[in-house]
């Protein structure tokens, strides 16, 4: 299993730092999957502080305080990587996947290397998605998701999309193609995918809580991997 986000950004920082939270979380009684109140404790304040580079971050502050609560919350459920192979993809991504399964709050589900695609920021070229975040919201109705895109040895971070909200009902793409269908040029015969919109990324974390750990590889990470978060500086958008 290649190096997930988590890994490239925290690394062995994790556990200097998700602890001193985790015990302000639980000192203040606050649910750890509410993210307002998590964002205002000092330390994920320093945290995120540390984690923004020099030139700043605009409007992407969004974006790295979503993967700093979306890391801490992986690291408090013993970091769970489900690891969906290419020969899985396909069942993942079908119409009318709804199996229910269970899977680990806060895990991360590894896709296939560059078999989906999305337009992140749009008029620039696609990125690759390596996989997502996700996690129930307070009361569990809903789930956030954070895809990650654009994984790369040459690139310092890469780039995160966070979509929120209960399963998207009867959705479907303005062009009438498929979810999923890909839209990139000769895209199908590759047997690539696509994502677009931030509800299609809602939808797949959806299905991958649905259908559950049962048929992927579900692993408890630790820390086996234990790479330097200076590496890879937090993603920009």
């Amino acid at each position: 299993m290649r190096p997930t986000p988590f890994d490239l950004v925290f690394g062995s920082s994790a556990q200097e730092v998700f602890p001193g939270i985790r015990l302000a979380l639980q000192q203040a009684g606050h649910d750890p999957r509410d993210r307002d109140r998590f964002l205002m404790l000092r330390e994920v304040v320093m945290l995120v502080r540390d984690l923004r580079p020099e030139e700043g971050l605009g409007e992407g502050i969004d974006q790295l305080a979503a993967l700093v609560h979306h890391a801490y919350l992986h690291w408090e459920a013993q970091e769970p990587v489900t690891e969906v192979t290419a020969e899985q993809l396909p069942s993942l991504l079908r119409a009318g996947a709804d199996d229910r399964g269970e899977t680990p709050s806060g895990h991360y589900a590894q896709m296939p290397q560059h078999r989906i695609w999305a337009e992140v920021i749009p008029g620039n070229p696609p990125e690759p998605l390596d996989g997502f975040f996700v996690h129930p919201t307070p009361g569990g109705s809903g789930l956030r998701v954070l895809g990650v895109f654009g994984i790369h040895p040459e690139r310092e971070g890469f780039s995160v999309v966070e979509a929120v909200g209960s399963r998207p009902s009867a959705l479907a793409r303005a062009d009438g193609t498929e979810l999923f269908s890909p839209t990139l040029t000769g895209g199908k015969a590759a047997g690539l995918f696509s994502v677009v919109g931030e509800e299609e990324l809602l939808d797949l974390g959806w299905r991958m809580q649905e259908l559950g750990g049962r048929s992927w590889e579900l692993r408890a990470r630790g820390s086996e991997l234990g790479m330097s978060g200076s590496q890879h500086q937090a993603p920009g958008s």
